[in-house]
């Protein structure tokens, strides 16, 4: 019997665990696939440097509730705002020209697109709507329950009725979370 059982415990923790992960596209494939299925966009502008940026990805993007609800209800995308890839976005062509690859791991250049949504700190995290327009940047470091006020308000579309702060700071003190931290 103790046999079995050392077998079955061994088993257990010889089958590799699968990590939750979020569906990261590129900017451009997300717009492709919102003409085929609307959704909205979530879009994190990270450095390589940033240390909350790293917080971010480990603590909030690897939460199982954030992971579940970012891949049924949003196209998400990862974009470094220092980095040197070209990006299609509604026309127009963006780069980072003056990107040096010596500090890639270091602050760079802000690349063009990053200064199209007017990206001042990092982490960022841009909500687009179902047809590209701009929502609105949300700033910093969020827990996962602190991001789950963000992506139910987009995705519910109640941000529509906001007509000022006060509205909003109604919403967010009416808010129950409801994902793990």
């Amino acid at each position: 019997m103790k046999k079995v059982l050392f077998i079955a415990i061994a088993l257990i923790f010889a089958i590799p665990l699968q990590a939750q992960e979020i569906n990261w596209v590129s900017l451009e494939e997300a717009v492709k696939l919102q003409k085929k299925k609307p959704k909205k966009i979530m879009m994190d502008v990270y450095t390589n440097w940033c240390g909350p940026c790293k917080m971010l990805d480990k603590n909030t993007f690897h939460n199982k509730d954030v992971v579940d609800y970012v891949n049924k209800h949003y196209y998400a995308v990862k974009f470094n705002a220092e980095g040197n890839e070209t990006v299609n976005f509604k026309g127009k062509t963006y780069t980072n020209p003056n990107y040096d690859p010596a500090k890639a791991n270091r602050r760079n250049s802000v690349h063009q697109l990053a200064r199209y949504f007017s990206i001042r700190s990092y982490p960022t995290i841009v909500f687009l709507g179902e047809d590209g327009e701009f929502l609105t940047p949300v700033i910093g470091y969020k827990k996962p329950q602190q991001l789950e006020l963000y992506l139910k308000l987009f995705k519910e579309g109640d941000y529509k009725d906001f007509k000022t702060q006060d509205d909003f700071t109604a919403y967010y003190e009416a808010f129950k979370p409801e994902f793990s931290n």
